[in-house]
């Protein structure tokens, strides 16, 4: 072996991570009982996962209750693709990836408000269509109806003015 395959073949022992050995099986029998094990907490672990889902092959979810309220919830966020339609009406990857996740966390067993706050602090308070009343969001709640007390009062004001006015019904001389 020349010097230079000999240094190659060096390096590569050197830098090769070192691997765990593999359990040695004592027996045949040993070796289905760890398979017929593995297959079982496979079979156990689908049976759960099906059940903790509660989800029809329809996607829609089987109690009837839980349902209602996802609806609810899922017509309440906005799609942050579309801006203008909820995650209910939107077709977006992320409208459905949302959905999927308030689905797992109504599974789960959140409040709404749980969901909510959640949604909130992942994606802001654009994601509510109707945000929370709030003294961060006070003055857009109540600026419609500070707008509507303001004409208002533009409008008395102006009636008032105009009711104290002289009437002209004579024509002026000369005319």
């Amino acid at each position: 072996m020349n010097p230079a395959a000999r240094q190659i073949s060096v390096r590569l022992s050197v830098s090769a991570p070192a691997r765990a050995p593999l359990p040695v099986v004592a027996s045949a029998s040993a070796f289905v009982l760890t398979l017929v094990f593995a297959f079982a907490g496979l079979l156990i672990t689908f049976a759960c996962s099906a059940a903790v889902t509660g989800v029809d092959a329809n996607g829609q979810l089987e109690d009837h209750a839980l349902q209602a309220r996802f609806e609810s919830i899922t017509k309440e966020l906005r799609c942050l693709v579309c801006q203008n339609e909820s995650i209910a009406d939107s077709n977006a990857q992320l409208a459905a990836d949302l959905r999927r996740q308030v689905r797992e966390m109504l599974v789960a067993g959140k409040s709404d408000d749980a969901i909510f706050g959640f949604m909130t602090d992942r994606y802001g308070e654009f994601v509510r269509f109707s945000p929370p009343l709030e003294p961060k969001t006070l003055f857009i709640w109540g600026a419609p109806f500070i707008m509507l007390l303001v004409g208002g009062i533009i409008i008395y004001r102006v009636v008032r003015q105009r009711s104290r006015m002289p009437l002209d019904d004579e024509p002026a001389p000369g005319s």
